[in-house]
């Protein structure tokens, strides 16, 4: 039987755990392909719209992800199941330094920028490339870690 921590828990992982792999995996699937086709000057515009409305939310998601994940992998009363919420950990914390480390630089820099007056050398600083490999990079960890947790949590119904 789970503990009374484990039930409250265990949603609020699986929560936020499924919001920001969900968010990721649309961003993989409508918004960067969106993003990669656009000319220089609507990319930067588009950019900016999308990126101030994912960076208070998915740190949130991320943060509790961990938190959660920690806290379950401590005191799940099953332990194959601790082991699976302990392998979300280190999933969601590299998903958060490729996105410290790699997406929010080049968010700022894009947010800097002027649509109507992007920089000379923009066509050879244009960031889509590598924003886009680093961000499937973040796609494939949080969903792994959503793997790890639904793990844990069907562990637990066994």
């Amino acid at each position: 039987m789970p503990s009374l921590v484990t039930a409250l828990v265990l949603p609020l992982v699986v929560l936020a755990n499924g919001l920001a792999a969900g968010v990721l995996v649309g961003t993989q699937l409508g918004g960067w392909p969106l993003l990669a086709s656009l000319p220089p000057a609507r990319y930067v515009h588009a950019h900016a719209f999308f990126a101030t409305r994912y960076d208070p939310f998915m740190p949130l998601c991320f943060l509790g992800t961990v938190a959660g994940d920690a806290v379950l992998a401590l005191g799940a009363p099953h332990g194959p199941a601790r082991w699976a919420f302990a392998a979300g950990v280190p999933l969601v914390l590299a998903a958060v330094a490729v996105s410290v480390t790699r997406n929010v630089p080049v968010n700022r820099w894009v947010r800097s920028l002027d649509p109507e007056a992007l920089p000379a050398d923009f066509a050879r600083r244009d960031p889509r490339p590598g924003w886009g490999a680093w961000n499937r990079v973040r796609c494939l960890l949080a969903v792994a870690a959503l793997v790890t947790n639904c793990l844990g949590l069907g562990l637990l119904l066994h």
